[in-house]
């Protein structure tokens, strides 16, 4: 298992793979998501380097609730080839601290 924390600053988006998924393998990810900031709105999306840059777009692969929840997403990483993994801002403007296990 590997855990990523993050905050989402300014910009509104925060990038979590430097490069787009390289698999070509069917083999089930395992993604639990957590905003650790109250009063925002996080998305965990798959997309194209168009879609970060516009942070809009792309597959979401989780939504967040307030502080303390998490949200498992079950995904076979074939769905995530050619894409970049990123957290963007749905709702708020604070910076909103996050935390991604990966299994």
């Amino acid at each position: 298992m590997i855990t990523i924390t993050g905050t989402v600053g300014s910009s509104g988006k925060y990038l979590v793979t430097g490069i787009p998924v390289d698999t070509h393998a069917h083999t089930v990810l395992k993604i639990a998501f957590e905003n650790n900031t109250g009063g925002t709105n996080l998305a965990l999306v798959a997309g194209t380097d168009a879609d970060f840059a516009a942070a809009t777009g792309g597959l979401q692969l989780s939504d967040s609730g307030g502080p303390g929840f998490q949200f498992l997403t079950i995904i076979d990483t074939h769905k995530l080839a050619g894409l970049l993994i990123f957290v963007r801002r749905k709702v708020g403007s604070a910076d909103s601290k996050f935390t991604i296990n990966i299994d």
